[in-house]
C-alpha cells in the first residue's frame, strides 16, 4: 500500500518501499510538521546517494551532519538528530542485519514482541514505537496478532491520532485538530 504523508509523492514513494526509510522518518517526527520529518529521508537519500543503514552509519558523523544542514534543513536540530539517524541506522546494522523490516518479520512476532523491538531503537520511546506500531498495521498490513492493542490508543480505527492514520489531505487535517485539542486540553489542565 502507498503512503502518503508528505504531499510529494518522491517522498512518500521511498517511504512506502523503503522500511529503513520509514523508521527513519518516524524518528525524525518531533518538534517539525510531520510532512518534514518523513521528507526528510527522501532529502537524506539525495544528499548521500542512499539511505541503506550501512551507509548512514558508516558515513562521517561531521559530514553526515553537514548533510542535515543544507537547505533546506532535514530537521530544525540537524546536529542532534543526525546523531540519533546514525545510531539507529547502527542499531538496525548490528541488531537486524542491516533490513529495518526484520524488525517487524523476524520470527513471526506478535505485536507485544514488535513493540519491544521498537522500543530497544535509539530515540523510539514508549510513544513513538505505539505509533510506529499503528503505522504498520494500519497503512502497510503488517499482521503481527494483537498489534492494536499493542499499539494502545493509536491503534483504534478512526482515531485521527497520529501519522498512523494519514491517508489523504482531509485525513492530515482531522490528526492536526486532533493533536491542537490535546494540546489545548493540556494546557488547560495545567492552569
Amino acid at each position: 500500500m502507498a503512503l502518503h504523508i508528505t504531499g510529494d509523492p518522491a517522498a512518500d514513494e521511498l517511504l512506502s518501499t523503503d522500511a529503513f526509510a520509514l523508521l527513519t522518518g518516524m524518528l525524525l517526527d518531533q518538534q517539525v510538521a510531520m510532512e518534514t520529518a518523513f521528507a526528510g529521508p527522501l532529502k537524506i537519500k539525495q544528499r548521500l546517494g542512499a539511505i541503506n543503514p550501512e551507509a548512514v552509519a558508516g558515513d562521517d558523523p561531521e559530514h553526515f551532519a553537514e548533510l542535515f544542514k543544507q537547505t533546506p534543513a532535514v530537521h530544525r536540530f540537524p546536529g542532534s538528530m543526525a546523531g540519533r539517524v546514525q545510531a539507529l541506522a547502527q542499531a538496525v546494522v548490528d541488531e537486524w542485519g542491516g533490513d529495518a523490516a526484520a524488525i517487524w518479520q523476524q520470527g513471526d512476532p506478535d505485536g507485544a514482541e514488535v513493540l519491544k523491538r521498537l522500543k530497544a531503537l535509539p530515540g523510539f520511546g514508549e510513544q513513538k514505537a505505539k505509533i510506529f506500531l499503528a503505522l504498520l498495521g494500519k497503512q502497510l498490513g503488517v499482521a503481527a496478532a494483537g498489534w492494536r492493542e499493542a499499539a494502545g490508543s493509536y491503534g483504534e480505527d478512526g482515531s485521527h491520532r497520529s501519522v498512523a492514520d494519514i491517508v489523504d489531505p482531509e485525513s492530515l487535517a482531522r490528526v492536526r485538530a486532533t493533536k491542537q485539542a490535546a494540546k489545548a486540553a493540556a494546557k488547560s489542565a495545567k492552569s
